[in-house]
């Protein structure tokens, strides 16, 4: 065993465990106790289920999860289906367009979005003018599961349209020429083919919505778990039980629904031998079909973009109230901004940065400790950092109240829990397992060779990591680093829980208090305009990133077979 990438694991277990997983542990201990004798007790649970408001909040979040996975179906299925089997122009955009919800976090376009299609919105106030009725989009729950379906749509769309790229056409042939065709062929055949990635989608959404904070909270829709965890230890404190068994609940169904996924495949083959090349057997559409699809499509994408479209209006509006449009527009909302709100943006900066910065490092370390070494255990640390994917935020800022209220910093009076250093760890535990998958990915295309050479040359192992692995990685660690920056810069629920005072706050957390208030919703949608630009940019240049290094190892792939032919 070498004791170099050893002691180094050790010190990556240590902060996974002190920081993800003791936490977690807490929670779910603390759920288990007696509140006065700490003895190990159900009745938390019981009580649970014997309260009205917790049993309503419960299945809430079960259809708000369920029916935003629907809704989120319903525009995804359409648009992959359309852009990965016709031929038509603008394929390419489509996608593209149909991928940019995942910039805004859904609680910054939910006052939005209540401005377009609330009660007394753009389109009900345009409906009941020209038709004499209003349709409630906005109204409870309904508003909620709008908001998060058109945000968290892409999973499905993105996961969909890469399976309907690799179905062998020639099955779809083979069922074309013993006489199935349209919908039958859809749903007998392409569908059933691209169930995997459908179902990966899905269980994201699912994961996603059930454990979202924010968007209730801003809706005002309080009667849901996640808003309920919070308003309980904000409202009762760290000692309330109730908190911590909503919070179990939480982890234990984004577990399920993780596991729920997996499961659906067990036993079953969706491989093909790609006879007849990779890829639906794409068409050219008829005139009535093409203006079909694109009447389709661009509802679609109206829709979908209609927060960001609300939430620009809404940051240039003076006033926007019982009309179509806003009265005026000004510039005054983002010099308000940068005048009295500036330290949001710098905290923001600053977090994400140490937060994506620490993320990359843990992510090259555990990548290259999982695939390099054979320390015993390593799979463990892989295992445990990408499980704080299935942690809720809430739940993580729970047990770091609950775990860290006592510890004082160093030097300082200040409990560890509200000090701002504690927002920087919280927000790389959620975001290690996206850094984390794109170091793994360059690992992987990196040769042992070219360790095993440079060892052989008398390199140690530290030297040769240093100077040869982390060079041929960086394009992934790069990415990764951009991914968790972007990410972590609207990170709310998390935060929430762990901001104590306002100069420590971020940009997520300003864009709440913002939006609290009517007065607040022009400078809280200036804040939200700044962070789409944040998570805008974070996206494309992860995108260039990755293209980039595409294209020189496919160039650097044709020079090797070039330089290898007999001439």
């Amino acid at each position: 065993m070498r004791w170099g990438p050893a002691g180094v694991g050790l010190a990556l277990a240590f902060f996974l465990i002190a920081f993800l997983v003791i936490p977690v542990l807490k929670v779910i201990l603390v759920a288990f106790q007696d509140p006065g004798t700490g003895a190990f007790t159900l009745v938390n649970f019981q009580d649970f289920f014997n309260t009205s408001l917790f049993r309503e909040s419960f299945w809430n979040s079960l259809y708000v999860a369920g029916m935003s996975v629907m809704l989120a179906s319903s525009i995804a299925i359409p648009l992959a289906y359309f852009t990965t089997r016709f031929n038509f122009g603008g394929a390419l955009v489509i996608q593209t367009l149909g991928v940019i919800p995942l910039i805004m976090p859904p609680f910054v376009g939910a006052v939005a979005m209540q401005l377009l299609f609330g009660s007394n919105g753009s389109v009900n106030l345009l409906l009941d003018e020209y038709f004499g009725f209003t349709v409630p989009f906005m109204d409870g729950l309904n508003g909620v599961i709008l908001v998060e379906s058109i945000h968290y749509f892409p999973f499905i769309l993105t996961n969909l349209a890469a399976s309907l790229a690799n179905i062998d056409r020639s099955l779809e042939e083979s069922a074309q020429n013993l006489g199935s065709s349209g919908m039958r062929l859809f749903r007998r055949i392409v569908f059933p083919l691209a169930m995997p990635g459908y179902v990966a989608g899905a269980s994201l959404v699912f994961l996603k919505v059930f454990d979202d904070l924010g968007t209730p909270l801003l809706l005002n829709v309080n009667k849901m778990l996640a808003p309920q965890a919070y308003l309980r230890i904000s409202s009762i404190g760290i000692t309330d039980p109730m908190g911590y068994v909503i919070s179990v609940i939480l982890v234990l169904f984004s577990i399920f629904s993780l596991w729920a996924s997996f499961r659906a495949f067990r036993g079953r083959d969706y491989a093909s031998v790609q006879k007849g090349g990779g890829g639906l057997l794409k068409r050219d559409l008829r005139p009535w079909e093409k203006v079909g699809a694109y009447s389709v499509i661009f509802l679609i994408l109206a829709l979908v973009l209609a927060p960001h479209i609300g939430l620009l209006l809404l940051s240039f509006g003076t006033v926007w109230s019982f009309a179509v449009l806003p009265d005026g527009y000004t510039l005054e909302h983002y010099l308000r901004v940068f005048e009295t709100s500036s330290q949001y943006i710098t905290n923001t900066l600053l977090y994400a940065g140490l937060a994506a910065s620490i993320d990359v490092i843990l992510g090259t370390a555990i990548a290259y400790i999982v695939w390099r070494t054979g320390i015993p255990g390593r799979k463990w640390l892989d295992y445990v950092a990408t499980a704080g994917l299935a942690v809720p935020g809430v739940v993580l800022g729970i047990g770091y109240l609950r775990v860290f209220h006592g510890v004082e910093v160093p030097f300082s009076d200040q409990p560890l829990a509200s000090w701002w250093v504690i927002l920087v760890i919280a927000l790389s535990i959620r975001r290690l397992p996206y850094a984390l998958r794109a170091c793994v990915a360059a690992l992987q295309q990196v040769s042992v060779t070219l360790e095993e050479a440079a060892e052989n040359l008398g390199a140690t192992t530290s030297r040769t990591v240093w100077r040869i692995v982390v060079p041929l990685m960086s394009g992934g660690i790069l990415a990764g680093f951009v991914t968790s920056f972007a990410t972590a810069a609207v990170e709310l629920s998390a935060t929430l829980m762990l901001v104590s005072q306002q100069s420590d706050a971020p940009l997520a957390y300003g864009i709440y208090v913002f939006m609290q208030s009517a007065a607040g919703r022009g400078p809280g949608a200036a804040l939200g305009m700044i962070a789409v630009v944040i998570v805008g940019l974070g996206t494309y240049f992860s995108h260039r990133i990755i293209e980039r290094g595409r294209r020189l190892r496919t160039s650097d792939r044709v020079v090797a077979e070039v330089g290898t032919t007999p001439a």
